[in-house]
């Protein structure tokens, strides 16, 4: 399955949806003063765990936090991401190497603390990767794709009343990617792992 040509309209309707919600509440929001939803943009190193090396790519996130939960579970919520690893290729990485990624899950951020809020998040989705393989001739072009698990986490600051910055670790489990290569010392899986800088714009000021 080729993630490319869904990233861009799976991203615009994300976008859409968030954009509807918060201009359908915009009058509840003039007497609560909060809307839940938050979004943002980053910059993102990985080690994609093919061959040794790093790629290099963008990430794009909506956060929107559940609202009138009980005490224990305020700052819980829901997430969707994507990301595309298409540059900066270094070390001993394959030509034409990229990591497409598009998942959604809960993540839970820690309320106690004012300006900066840590948080742990776990997600499922879909992986796909592109290399050329330019040891033959002529270079054999392969793509494959999977459902991949991720588990992650980081901090956000806040550095002003409705932009927080954030820094975001993530360490991904790709099942069953070499079972093509019995031989490959790998154990029958792709983790790739890394770390996104960026910063996200909170419609209201969140007061969980």
């Amino acid at each position: 399955m080729d993630l490319k040509p869904y990233l861009g309209p799976t991203l615009a309707a994300l976008f859409v949806y968030a954009a509807s919600s918060v201009l359908a509440q915009s009058v509840p929001a003039a007497t609560q003063g909060y809307l839940p939803w938050a979004v943002g943009v980053g910059f993102s190193g990985y080690n994609p765990d093919i061959d040794r090396g790093h790629l290099l790519g963008g990430t794009l996130w909506i956060d929107y936090t559940l609202r009138h939960m009980p005490h224990i579970l305020q700052g819980i919520g829901l997430e969707a991401e994507a990301r595309d690893l298409n540059y900066g290729r270094a070390g001993a990485l394959p030509a034409g190497l990229r990591e497409d990624v598009a998942s959604g899950g809960v993540i839970y951020s820690w309320p106690r603390y004012r300006i900066f809020r840590p948080y742990a998040k776990f997600m499922m989705g879909y992986g796909n990767a592109d290399n050329e393989n330019t040891n033959y001739t002529p270079p054999v072009y392969w793509h494959d794709s999977r459902t991949i698990t991720t588990m992650g986490g980081g901090v956000n600051y806040r550095i002003s009343r409705n932009i927080w910055v954030r820094v975001d670790y993530e360490y991904q489990f790709w099942p069953n990617y070499w079972k093509r290569y019995p031989t490959d010392q790998n154990g029958g899986k792709l983790t790739p792992e890394g770390f996104t800088v960026g910063a996200m714009y909170h419609f209201s000021h969140p007061h969980y």
